[in-house]
């Protein structure tokens, strides 16, 4: 089955499930909107002649500067990667969490268990929220962090710093002290560069 042909094979069985399926740079991309993604992540997994059965990848994405535009949709999505070992082939799906200011899609942990860690993570790193996760906790950032550090929106030095202190003879947090510079490279010529 060629690309075209998994196109074809993927809108015929999502039928009205899918909004959208695009085939793009040697790679096919579903599209579905949150009240219908645990139930398309799972046709992709059970169907016969899909059988994604492996998700290899989830990730969030803030599109609200993407291209370093203006963004006029939704600002945050899922999107997973899975791949069918029995057939040989690789998809995308990507859903739009519906609220900008609460983004919230299912969780597919019941569905693929490899996407429990890939969750966390989104859920840290964007503050997308994963209903039914059995675990929804921050992954990577310390526990009293605050904020989500991969939206566009956060800044680049963060909210506060830890260091340790001598005197306290502990770990502490404090706001952040670095001044914003704006940095200029410095260029150095050789007067007779290259030249004799």
């Amino acid at each position: 089955m060629d690309l075209e042909d998994l196109q074809r094979a993927v809108l015929e069985i999502l039928g009205g499930k899918a909004t959208g399926v695009s085939c793009a740079l040697g790679e096919i991309t579903v599209e579905c909107a949150a009240g219908d993604y645990t139930e398309v992540m799972r046709t992709l997994r059970d169907h016969e002649a899909l059988h994604f059965e492996s998700l290899i990848d989830l990730c969030g994405v803030d599109y609200s500067t993407y291209k370093n535009e203006a963004w006029t949709g939704r600002r945050f999505a899922v999107v997973s990667h899975l791949l069918s070992v029995r057939h040989n082939r690789r998809i995308r799906v990507r859903v739009w969490a519906e609220n900008d200011d609460l983004p919230v899609v299912d969780s597919v942990t019941e569905i693929y268990s490899s996407a429990d860690w890939y969750e966390r993570e989104a859920f840290d790193l964007y503050g997308i929220l994963f209903n039914n996760h059995p675990d929804l906790r921050r992954i990577l950032t310390d526990y009293g962090f605050v904020g989500h550090p991969f939206r566009k929106d956060f800044p680049i030095s963060g909210h506060v710093e830890m260091r340790y202190d001598e005197a306290e003879k502990r770990v502490i947090y404090q706001p952040v002290t670095i001044e914003p510079r704006e940095i200029t490279p410095r260029i150095v010529r050789e007067e007779h560069y290259g030249g004799h």
